[in-house]
C-alpha cells in the first residue's frame, strides 16, 4: 500500500554551510512540532561526496524517526536538476520507495531518514539482500515507465545528460598539480565527444525498454533493514528515465567501492548471470509474464548490462571533473574521475565487443 505523504513545506531562504543546525532546528519547529526542542540531536552524516547532510532525532530516538537536511554541493546545478529531483521525491515517496520529503529551501531539502544498516563491498553480494536489491529496482523502474510526464513514451535522457555536462567540464585548473594531473590523464573534450557518440550508438542500438532510473546505486545509497527485511534506495537527484540495464551496470560498478576503489571486485559473468536471473524474474513476475528465463534472453541482458556499466564509467568520470573544479567537499574528485576513466578505456574494447546471441 502506498504512503500517505503531505507536500512539503517552503523555505524561502538558503542556507549557508555554517548554518545548517540552526535552520535544521528552525524547521523542525513545523515539521516536527510535537517534539521537544530540549531533547533534539543533530548529528552530522559522512559520506556524501555530493552535498552535505545533517541529521535531526529525539535524544535516544536515533532511527525511530529521523529526519534529514541536506544542503547541496557548490555548483551542483551544473549537473543535477533540482526541481526535478524534488518532482520525483514526492512521486517515489508515495509508493514508498524514498523516505518523504518534508521541506524545501532555496539550496537544500528536509526529508526522511532510512534506517538500517548502509550496504558495503561485502553485504552487497549477500544473496539475500542482492534479491531484495533487484525486486526494489523493478518496483522503482515500474513506477513512472509506462508514460513521461506529457503522456508520451519516455525518452532516454542519458546522452542529453551526458552532453550537457561534457560542454560544462573545466578546460583547466588554476592548481598547477591539479592541472598536471588533469592535462595528463585527461582526454580532451572532443575526444570525450566522440566516446559519447559512440557509447550513445550502442546503446540506442539495444531492444530493451526505457524505464525510470535511480542512476547512483552506489553501495552507500541502498540501506537493508533487517528488521523490516527491506532495501531502500537513497539520494535520487540524478534520477531520470534511462534504459532498462543502465541501473543494474552501474550498480555492479559500484561493487569496487568509492573511498577506496577497486576494480577486481566488479562481478565476474558468473555472477552476473545469477543476478540477472534473479531481476529478471521479479521484472516478468510484476509484468504478469512467465519467470522461466530462457538462456538467449539472459545472455543478451548480460550484453546490455555490461555496455551500460561501461558508460556508467565514462558518466562519472565526467561528473568527477565538474566536481574537480567546484566542489567544496573534502574528496579528491579528479583521483576519482582518472580512476573512472582509466577504467572506461581499459575494458572498453572488451565490453563494446560483446554480441548478442543470435537468433
Amino acid at each position: 500500500m502506498a504512503a500517505v505523504v503531505k507536500e512539503p513545506l517552503y523555505f524561502d531562504r538558503s542556507i549557508g554551510e555554517s548554518e545548517i543546525e540552526s535552520a535544521g532546528f528552525e524547521a523542525l519547529q513545523k515539521v516536527r512540532p510535537q517534539w521537544d526542542k530540549a531533547t533534539v540531536k543533530s548529528k552530522v552524516l559522512s559520506g556524501g561526496i555530493t552535498n552535505k547532510l545533517v541529521c535531526f532525532y529525539e535524544d535516544g530516538k536515533f532511527g525511530e524517526d529521523t529526519i534529514v537536511i541536506r544542503v547541496y554541493g557548490q555548483k551542483t546545478d551544473l549537473i543535477i536538476d533540482r526541481d526535478s529531483e524534488k518532482k520525483n521525491m514526492i512521486i517515489l515517496s508515495k509508493e514508498d520507495i524514498c523516505p518523504p520529503l518534508y521541506a524545501v529551501f532555496e539550496n537544500a531539502l528536509m526529508y526522511g531518514f532510512a534506517s538500517g544498516q548502509v550496504l558495503n563491498e561485502k553485504t552487497v553480494r549477500d544473496d539475500h539482500i542482492a534479491n531484495l536489491v533487484a525486486r526494489e529496482l523493478v518496483k522503482l523502474q515500474l513506477v513512472r515507465s509506462a508514460k513521461g510526464t506529457d503522456g508520451s513514451q519516455p525518452q532516454s535522457e542519458l546522452f542529453d545528460k551526458l552532453d550537457d555536462w561534457i560542454s560544462k567540464m573545466p578546460d583547466h585548473f588554476d592548481d598547477p598539480v591539479k592541472q598536471e594531473k588533469f592535462s595528463k590523464h585527461i582526454k580532451p573534450r572532443s575526444v570525450l565527444q566522440s566516446e559519447a557518440a559512440v557509447l550513445k550508438e550502442h546503446l540506442r542500438a539495444m531492444e530493451c525498454p526505457i524505464v525510470y532510473a535511480h542512476n547512483d546505486l552506489l553501495v552507500g545509497n541502498v540501506i537493508y533493514n533487517e528488521k523490516a527485511d527491506k532495501v531502500t534506495f537513497i539520494d535520487h537527484e540524478y534520477g531520470m528515465f534511462n534504459y532498462q540495464p543502465y541501473d543494474i551496470g552501474n550498480h555492479f560498478c559500484e561493487f569496487a567501492g568509492v573511498e577506496e576503489v577497486d576494480y577486481s571486485l566488479y562481478p565476474d559473468k558468473e555472477y552476473q548471470m545469477g543476478w540477472l536471473r534473479s531481476y529478471l524474474q521479479a521484472w516478468n513476475q510484476a509484468n504478469r509474464k512467465s519467470t522461466d528465463i530462457p538462456q538467449s534472453e539472459l545472455e543478451t541482458f548480460y550484453v546490455y548490462v555490461n555496455k551500460c556499466a561501461l558508460t556508467a564509467h565514462f558518466f562519472w568520470g565526467v561528473w568527477a571533473i565538474i566536481q574537480a573544479k567546484y566542489s567544496t567537499i573534502d574528496f579528491d574528485y579528479l583521483e576519482y574521475g582518472v580512476i573512472r576513466f582509466t577504467e572506461y578505456f581499459r575494458r572498453k574494447e572488451e565490453f563494446l565487443s560483446l554480441e548478442v546471441p543470435r537468433k
